[in-house]
């Protein structure tokens, strides 16, 4: 008889949940007296892609079986991030087949473990490292590989979401340019989360920060905010529609390293704040506008243009310095040296989190799933 492990392979692979569901639940009763069960776990699942508020519902999922190798984890908090949000949609470039769980980073605590397991207990407080798919359920079985032990004293809304946004902004700030004490850095996006990380980063190793924002209602507020977290300078965009905006930087140095994510005028302006020989780094789109590069600033300035992302540098066997950067940034949340905006919502109010995930209700702060 097939495993229950094989029938959520099926799963995956792209059989319908209406057929998965009984044969489990099948399967359960036959196993119930001979192997570790999980419990009932509740989902968001979907069949196909699409626009997340149209094809994402929420689900009960029968118990699986927790092998010798496996973790059986009570999810706690998870997120829900942008990229989330394209992997439903399907425009994700790495995307987990249909049908699918939704989320992709979060933090749990260990319920059961399977006989083999080494180092982690029932009660322990684990995050997916790398993140992995499937983080928007109740109860999640996965082999202990994939769980990372974490300090349980750690913020719940900080532990559910620090690999994905804080850690690009640390590889970010790290893997370009070497930075010393009293360098800058100029972004766009200063209002994300990878925005509020960068400033505050930054601002822990000595570097200044000149930071772009949107024009919008409450730009002066925002400017407050920014600069508690440790903000030299920011600017909207229409302040910088002036000939020479190196004139705006005072007595601060020309950056050498820029960061966009919005693309279009925003991440020229990004360009125009940059010194001879610094180099812009790519890691979103948020415009969905192409950036445009003067010519004089390739050949006078010799600007370098430059993309990072996440998950290709996490799966060049980066597991074990992953983690430990993780370790290093949570340890930072719990000083209360890393802070960035959240709300947590519990899990059944799941669709409500996504409408304003997905913009319909203005700006909001990063929704986070309690469990």
């Amino acid at each position: 008889m097939a495993s229950l492990r094989s029938v959520a392979l099926k799963a995956v692979s792209g059989e319908s949940w209406s057929h998965i569901v009984p044969r489990a639940r099948a399967l359960i009763r036959v196993r119930a007296f001979s192997a570790t069960m999980s419990p009932p776990s509740k989902a968001v699942v979907y069949d196909h892609h699409g626009p997340p508020d149209s094809v994402t519902r929420v689900i009960e999922l029968p118990p699986v079986q927790v092998k010798e190798n496996d973790v059986c984890v009570k999810m706690l908090a998870a997120p829900i991030n942008p990229s989330d949000i394209n992997r439903i949609e399907g425009v994700y470039p790495v995307r987990p087949q249909v049908p699918a769980i939704g989320g992709y980073e979060g933090v749990g605590e260990v319920h059961s473990v399977g006989s083999a397991v080494k180092g982690l207990s029932p009660g322990d407080w684990v995050i997916p490292s790398p993140p992995s798919s499937g983080t928007w359920q109740t109860y999640i079985v996965k082999d202990q590989s994939i769980w990372h032990k974490v300090i349980k004293d750690s913020p719940i809304e900080y532990a559910a979401t620090i690999t994905v946004n804080p850690l690009t902004a640390l590889r970010m700030l790290e893997d370009f340019i070497t930075l010393k004490s009293g360098d800058s850095i100029v972004q766009n996006g200063a209002t994300s989360i990878v925005g509020q990380c960068i400033i505050q980063l930054a601002r822990y190793r000595g570097i200044h920060s000149i930071n772009i924002i949107r024009d919008r209602a409450g730009s002066d507020e925002v400017k407050e905010k920014l600069k508690i977290f440790g903000a030299d300078e920011v600017f909207t965009e229409s302040q910088l529609e002036v000939k020479n905006v190196k004139e705006l930087l005072a007595n601060l140095p020309e950056p050498v390293l820029g960061f966009n994510c919005v693309g279009g005028n925003a991440a020229s302006l990004v360009l125009k704040f940059l010194r001879h020989g610094g180099t812009m780094v790519t890691y979103g789109g948020m415009s969905k506008k192409p950036i445009t590069v003067s010519t004089s600033s390739f050949i006078f300035k010799d600007l370098s243009l430059r993309g990072f992302w996440l998950q290709r540098w996490m799966s060049a066997d980066k597991a074990k310095e992953c983690r430990s950067m993780v370790d290093y940034l949570l340890n930072l949340a719990r000083e209360g040296k890393l802070k960035y905006e959240m709300e947590l919502v519990p899990f059944e109010n799941f669709h409500s989190a996504l409408d304003k995930a997905l913009g319909k209700l203005g700006s909001q702060p990063k929704q986070v799933l309690t469990f």
